[in-house]
């Protein structure tokens, strides 16, 4: 069975999930995507070892919520690929993936969508856009609930808790003191942009200096880091930004951390964060932090609340053996519910569901 899969871009966390389906499709992938625009600064790839890649030719248009991506390839490779089963982005704004799942079901193939969620406005286009798939495929259950609303049949409603670490191979989290230091480490690891609210951490790191006297860790890069810079200069000097790090550079930063503090949107690496065995504070955003945040591993806070952000590092900051057990707790999360190879697992069932609804 030959699966072709659609994406506006190939993020670069995103090819391990791919070339894991591929092993279990004897290779048969195929990824179409493409570039995104200049001023997002996505670390992109198109370099896959199992499944394969194929450019698309991103035509953006507009900004905001008027934007339009229009992928004027997306049927050369549709003829040259020939999918048996098709995964699209379930995003109303790419209009020539409409013209793909016509192009799929006039062969009685199935089509199966992939998103967050179906947002909150609801209209009949909408519906009819939505409805349209054979399966769908959602990272949390407040994202199945939206789907449903929006009337796709429960039975075509997948969860594929959203992850970008496969199962930790060792039975135990990184080893770390019962103690903790006089200067406990917090880590933030993602994209510098506004929405991520990492402002808002150093804030709340500033504001504890006196109490758990913290130092914070900043891994990542982006359009807002002369910004967060000169912030954490002002008023949180104990930061330390050490750019965008990847591989076994990364993997060090989680496993020396405290605790890891995700203040804004998005953001798997909180899912990273916990295969290290590191308790978890996170806004609530887009439900998927529902599912990896719980009262026995960390702390979901409301997103821009500067005071219930600090209340919660300083709360885990100063037990410490609460702090270590919530860790412990993380990493058996990651370890045995949400993972790389139970993301994958999620695919192949909707994808068998899809192929076998669509022929019956």
């Amino acid at each position: 069975m030959k699966i072709g899969i659609v994406q506006r871009v190939l993020a670069e966390y995103r090819v391990p999930l791919f070339d894991l389906l591929a092993e279990s499709y004897d290779g048969n992938v195929s990824v179409f995507a493409g570039d995104p625009r200049k001023d997002e600064m996505i670390d992109t790839s198109r370099k896959l070892e199992k499944a394969h890649f194929y450019h698309a030719n991103n035509k953006h248009l507009f900004h905001g919520k008027f934007y339009l991506c229009f992928q004027t390839n997306i049927f050369q490779w549709l003829r040259s690929q020939n999918p048996d089963v098709l995964i699209v982005e379930a995003n109303n704004r790419y209009p020539l993936t409409r013209w793909a799942i016509h192009w799929m079901h006039r062969q009685n193939k199935p089509v199966i969508g992939w998103g967050l969620g179906a947002g909150f406005s609801q209209n009949r286009l909408k519906r009819r856009f939505f409805r349209q798939f054979d399966a769908v495929l959602t990272y949390s259950g407040a994202g199945a609930e939206s789907y449903r609303k929006m009337g796709v049949s429960p039975e075509k409603i997948f969860i594929a808790k959203n992850a970008v670490t496969e199962r930790p191979k060792r039975d135990l989290p990184p080893e770390r003191s019962p103690e903790i230091s006089d200067h406990p480490v917090i880590l933030f690891v993602g994209r510098l942009q506004e929405r991520k609210r990492v402002d808002l951490l150093i804030e709340a790191c500033a504001a504890l200096k006196d109490s758990v006297s913290p130092i914070l860790w900043i891994v990542g890069d982006g359009p807002a880091r002369q910004q967060i810079t000169e912030l954490a200069a002002k008023i949180f000097p104990q930061t330390l930004f050490f750019g965008a790090l990847y591989g076994q550079e990364l993997t060090e930063k989680f496993d020396q951390a405290d605790l890891f503090v995700l203040p804004g949107t998005g953001g798997l690496a909180l899912q990273q964060a916990m295969a290290s065995g590191l308790p978890v504070i996170a806004a609530e955003a887009d439900g998927t932090q529902t599912d990896l945040v719980r009262e026995e591993n960390g702390i979901l806070v409301k997103p821009g609340d500067l005071k219930m952000l600090t209340d919660a590092i300083r709360t885990l900051l100063s037990d410490p053996s609460r702090l270590r057990k919530m860790g412990d707790r993380s990493f058996q999360i990651v370890r045995n519910e949400i993972n790389l190879e139970n993301m994958a697992e999620s695919f192949e069932q909707a994808i068998s569901f899809a192929v076998r609804n669509r022929k019956e």
